[in-house]
């Protein structure tokens, strides 16, 4: 007989097979799996060597219906492709991992109904005790229908329907801050690169922009818009890059900031010499630009640990503050200076 024997399944490793190769009783061995602090350590590090040695994984569902909890926190997000949504959704995992909690992420794309009786489905086979959602306007949109009912949700847009508790960044205050430094240095008006029109934070971030330069009684150049992309402020850029009267620009993100910096580059005008540039989020990235970004920083690790703590207060049936804002500091690089005289 020729070929290969069939691979036999493992048996499944019980609490009491725990135990008895530990020593203890299986509900020691049960309070360890459950993270209580009722056992000693030498004790649960014994428990927990055995798990690792004998394969052990515990039954999350019954587990689940046993605490009431599964220690999964949902996150819907419209998208990964930018990169202060990636630091977004890293600063959301990493504080659901410190409290000992796993993250499902699920990414929304619904533009019809469809799309949306296909989510809801979804969302109600999901096993989470709390949804966080980074969503833009369409997403929210469909969020009344496609949310599962009794699953508590934290909202990272303050214009959401039907949002009960909001984590946001001071977008609008972010946006003073940018246009404010620029006007103290000398630039009769700054024009702006925006995010798309969809996007609430790019629609709060040009209030802010807009409000400064009408309160300093300035002109309001028209806004120019982007889709938080390189390449989208490469193409905004060109459309500015040429007029002499351009001397400033805030861009809504530091993405679509360096795009700009490519495109004054091909007009032959440099940065800050012929225009001042000042982006938004603070990436890692803007500061190896050349030269260094000045941009508005928010701490990304900040919006995670609020959004964690307001979810899991909800998923405990406690309160949570409605409206949590996250502050923005402008941080002065290389970029930006006095105009030309």
């Amino acid at each position: 007989m020729t070929g290969t024997a069939p691979l036999r399944r493992r048996a499944r490793v019980s609490m009491a097979d725990v135990a008895a190769h530990a020593g203890v009783s299986a509900q020691t061995v049960s309070r360890v799996a459950n993270g209580s602090e009722t056992v000693v350590s030498a004790t649960r590090d014994r428990v927990i060597r055995s798990m690792n040695e004998l394969g052990y994984r515990p039954n999350s569902a019954a587990r689940a219906l046993k605490l009431g909890s599964f220690r999964t926190i949902g996150v819907l997000s419209q998208t990964l492709s930018t990169i202060g949504d990636v630091r977004t959704i890293e600063a959301i995992a990493l504080s659901a991992a410190e409290e000992g909690y796993a993250t499902t992420l699920i990414p929304v794309h619904a533009t019809s109904q469809t799309d949306v009786d296909r989510l809801f489905s979804r969302l109600q086979e999901l096993a989470v005790d709390a949804l966080i959602l980074n969503l833009e306007a369409p997403q929210l949109g469909h969020a009344a229908q496609i949310l599962p009912p009794g699953v508590p949700v934290v909202y990272m847009d303050p214009d959401a329907p039907g949002a009960e508790v909001v984590v946001d960044t001071d977008q609008v205050g972010g946006a003073r801050q940018a246009t404010r430094h620029l006007l103290d240095l000398g630039h009769h008006t700054v024009w702006h690169i925006a995010g798309p029109a969809h996007s609430r934070p790019a629609g709060r971030r040009i209030d802010g922009w807009r409000a400064t330069l009408e309160e300093s009684g300035r002109p309001v150049p028209e806004v120019i818009r982007g889709d938080w992309s390189v390449e989208s402020g490469y193409v905004a850029g060109q459309e500015i890059a040429g007029r002499d009267d351009v001397t400033a620009v805030f861009c809504s993100n530091d993405q679509m900031a360096l795009g700009l910096y490519r495109a004054l580059s091909e007009a032959g005008r440099s940065v800050p010499r012929d225009v001042s540039v000042v982006g938004f989020d603070d990436t890692t990235d803007g500061r190896a630009y050349a030269p260094p970004l000045t941009t508005v920083h928010h701490e990304f690790s900040d919006v995670g640990r609020r959004c964690i703590a307001a979810a899991l207060a909800l998923a405990r049936g406690k309160t949570a503050d409605p409206l949590s804002v996250i502050r923005t500091e402008l941080i002065v690089r290389d970029s930006t200076a006095r105009p030309a005289s």
